[in-house]
């Protein structure tokens, strides 16, 4: 409460600042607005853009529903319609509605209009000038659209010798305009220029240019002679360098100019049509013998230059492989190649891999043969291919497969043992891939049967054969699986006068009072 121009403190909580909250409107523009000029065959993009709504969904069309001719993509809260190339199709008023939810919904178009005026007039002067005879100038105007607009001149010296519109024409598409005109050149006429000035004027467009130029001078026509190719850096680049052709010759008018290259098949392969042709990183395939053919079209003559370019640089190692394969058993034959590429040619080294003075396998050349292979020649192997700007190193791997090898087995205690302790038998063998050692029991049918899958077979509480364990002591198969091959061998255990001794009764008679153990030496055998 206000008294005497003063508020008391206790009532200032009744009073309240309102701030307003300014809430954004939903709105649309298109970008560009209205109307847009494009020229046909580049790159147009329309953005349809929007405020104020968090979700907009966008949707384009033409006004009569014709294909849109561009791709749309939809981002957040803006949408684009990119036409590339812009093509005749694309001239028509496009439709941008934008849908903020259920309810709100705005519209925008814009109207595409498009021409083609893209590169300068094109003359020709027909047939080569000679004073007193007929010349008939030609003068090209390409893909021009609306050409309905288009007003072309043809002057000399600036004087005006003939002019030419397209008014009356209906083409709805673009299209190459030609003018010609004929008189008759006096000897004063040699050297002057005839110019053909295009002009598309359409009042209603906003482009540039609107006029095109080209001259050429009233000269005899000749040629081409004097064809010449340099190379730069030269003719022998480094291997990775540039390489610069370019081809020189005299003629009027200008020749086409046409590079090929002779291939090692003796066919010819083109290249480009142009007067410069250039390598950026070379390789050793690119040299060979290079041909400039340059040819005048007017003349209807034609001469040819070449260069011989040779690539040099260090070796590059192109193949590295094993016949029959990287994996191969043991007794195949095994070649192992290597092919290289540099200039000057490398000499080509194949040799075993190792640390050692002892190089193993070991050849100068392409090829290296190993007949018969076994184990031992398993293992990594190395070409080196070498010339005067440098080496190069790649490696390959041999895997021999082959059956267990060196197979042995070991009991632990090496003395007698004595009813109720611990036996081990310990299985050792080598092999491509490891071998599987399993070992098995000869049972009272004297069948075989399967006991323990591992290399160390563990046996506690060791018992006489004669109680309940019966045939597990009486006679031992040690099984390996490895490669092509299955091998077997046997151990015999037996308890004498409360002992443990494995082997033969011959062997366990005379070492028994030693409490050695002897192994005995163990069958060994293939199974088909």
């Amino acid at each position: 409460m206000r008294r005497n121009g003063k508020i008391k403190v206790e009532n200032a909580a009744e009073f309240m600042c309102v701030l307003p909250i300014v809430v954004k409107a939903f709105e649309m523009e298109i970008i560009p607005a209205n109307r847009i000029v494009a020229q046909i065959g580049e790159t147009l993009i329309l953005t349809c853009n929007t405020t104020g709504c968090a979700s907009p969904s966008f949707s384009w069309r033409t006004q009569m529903d014709n294909p849109l001719g561009g791709t749309v993509n939809n981002h957040r809260t803006y949408s684009t319609l990119t036409m590339n190339p812009v093509s005749i199709v694309n001239s028509h008023d496009y439709l941008c509605t934008v849908f903020c939810g259920e309810k709100e919904k705005k519209e925008k178009s814009i109207k595409v209009e498009l021409y083609s005026f893209p590169s300068d007039p094109v003359i020709e002067i027909r047939p080569s000038l000679v004073a007193g005879e007929p010349v008939t100038v030609v003068c090209k105007i390409p893909d021009v659209y609306p050409s309905d607009h288009l007003e072309v001149l043809l002057k000399k010296e600036g004087y005006t010798l003939h002019e030419e519109d397209f008014y009356e024409d209906d083409s709805t598409n673009t299209e190459t305009k030609t003018v010609t005109y004929s008189f008759h050149p006096t000897a004063e006429d040699i050297g002057k220029e005839i110019t053909c000035v295009a002009k598309l004027p359409i009042a209603y467009m906003d482009f540039e240019p609107k006029e095109r130029v080209t001259s050429q001078k009233l000269n005899t026509n000749f040629g081409p002679k004097n064809t010449v190719i340099t190379a730069s850096p030269g003719n022998s680049p480094m291997e990775g360098d540039p390489l610069k052709l370019t081809c020189v010759t005299e003629s009027n008018p200008p020749t086409q100019i046409v590079w090929r290259k002779h291939l090692a098949d003796e066919s010819i392969q083109h290249l480009i049509e142009n007067n410069v042709l250039s390598v950026p990183h070379t390789r050793f395939t690119d040299s060979g013998l290079y041909i400039c053919e340059v040819i005048n079209l007017v003349t209807n003559k034609t001469e040819k230059a070449t260069v011989d370019i040779v690539i040099q640089g260090a070796p590059n190692i192109t193949e590295l492989s094993i016949e029959p394969s990287i994996t191969v058993q043991e007794g195949e034959n095994v070649s192992i190649q290597c092919s290289a590429e540099s200039n000057p040619p490398p000499k080509i080294i194949l040799r075993r891999k190792s640390n050692s003075a002892d190089m193993g396998s070991y050849r100068e050349g392409r090829i290296l043969l190993l007949p018969s292979v076994t184990f031992l020649n398993g293992g990594d192997y190395e070409c080196i291919a070498e010339n005067k700007f440098g080496k190069s190193k790649s490696e390959i791997t041999l895997n021999v497969e082959y059956g267990p090898k060196n197979t042995m087995i070991s009991v632990i205690p090496a003395t007698a043992v004595k009813e109720g302790e611990t036996v081990m038998m310990k299985c050792t063998s080598s092999g491509n891939p490891a071998p599987v050692i399993s070992w098995k029991k000869k049972t009272a049918t004297g069948e075989l049967e399967k006991m323990f899958k591992d290399a160390t077979l563990h046996i506690q509480n060791v018992q006489n054969s004669s109680v309940k364990d019966g045939g597990i002591l009486s006679l031992m198969s040690m099984e390996l699986k490895g490669g092509p091959n299955v091998i077997r061998s046997f151990r015999k255990l037996q308890t004498m006068k409360g002992e443990i001794c494995l082997g033969t009764d011959s062997i366990c008679k005379v070492l028994r009072s030693q409490w050695r153990i002897q192994i005995p030496a163990y069958k060994r055998f293939k199974e088909k």
